[in-house]
């Protein structure tokens, strides 16, 4: 996978679609830090609210470069296009999105129970200069990355039904084919930005089907979840998908 450096925000990024990429690691010098909302955060009032905690720090709005969307339910495809131009509005406000390429990661994914009634924020990231004092984020030798979320769809054009890992099926089996085609989504990601599941802080599922079935041999015994695993009950954000990850590492996370 190709990456580019995103020098005004202090990050480099994996190249993705136009609404999201497929990761961020932050450069020599900068850290990411995590915040979290104590509840989800429509999509206008949280970009507003984030604007007003980047600029308290000082930091520019060029420095967000991860986020977590929370959705009511599935949309279509049409529906998925026609939300990500109006999400992107915002950030090529910022100064971030230009010319169809946009460097900040993302997962968008929809809660089976208790979903927000329209699209929402939970969490956001953003880069940080470093500092060597010790007990710093800057102080350790972690590395500061966001791999953005992908369900099992393989990366092609056409509609999502056409492209999907085992469509329309759910059984133990193809959710374990589902679950090994994202896993290698996430590694190839990473590879791309120099990093491995050992310097993962955070690893997230989001899926309403059982994994047990292949949670301990395709998971956990690949290395997929060294800091256990969060798992979400939840849905991917568009129609038929019904598997997604994504991870980080992150070594500063605030809730706000």
């Amino acid at each position: 996978m190709e990456t580019a450096l995103f020098e005004e925000g202090g990050y480099r990024y994996v190249r993705g679609p136009f609404q999201y990429s497929g990761g961020v690691a932050a450069e020599p010098g900068f850290t990411i830090e995590r915040v979290r909302f104590s509840r989800p955060v429509p999509l206008a009032d949280g970009f507003r609210r984030i604007e007003a905690y980047l600029g308290a720090l000082g930091r520019p709005f060029t420095s967000f470069c991860a986020c977590e969307l929370r959705s009511p339910a599935p949309f279509t495809d049409q529906g998925f296009i026609d939300f990500n131009k109006i999400y992107v509005g915002t950030l090529e406000r910022w100064g971030i999105y230009k010319d169809g390429e946009n460097p900040v990661a993302r997962s968008n994914v929809c809660p089976e129970i208790n979903p927000p009634p329209e699209p929402s924020f939970e969490a956001f990231c953003y880069t940080m200069p470093v500092s060597a004092e010790p007990g710093s984020a800057g102080g350790n030798d972690l590395k500061s990355f966001v791999i953005a979320g992908s369900g099992e769809a393989r990366d092609a054009p056409g509609l999502y039904s056409d492209k999907i890992v085992r469509f329309g099926e759910a059984s133990a089996e193809a959710m374990r084919d589902k679950a090994r085609h994202v896993l290698g989504v996430m590694e190839t990601r990473m590879a791309a930005l120099g990093v491995g599941w050992a310097d993962a802080t955070t690893t997230q599922v989001y899926t309403v089907h059982d994994l047990h079935p292949f949670l301990a041999e395709d998971i956990v015994q690949r290395g997929a979840a060294p800091a256990g695993l969060t798992w979400y009950y939840a849905r991917p954000p568009v129609q038929g998908l019904e598997y997604e990850m994504d991870l980080r590492g992150v070594p500063v996370e605030r809730a706000l």
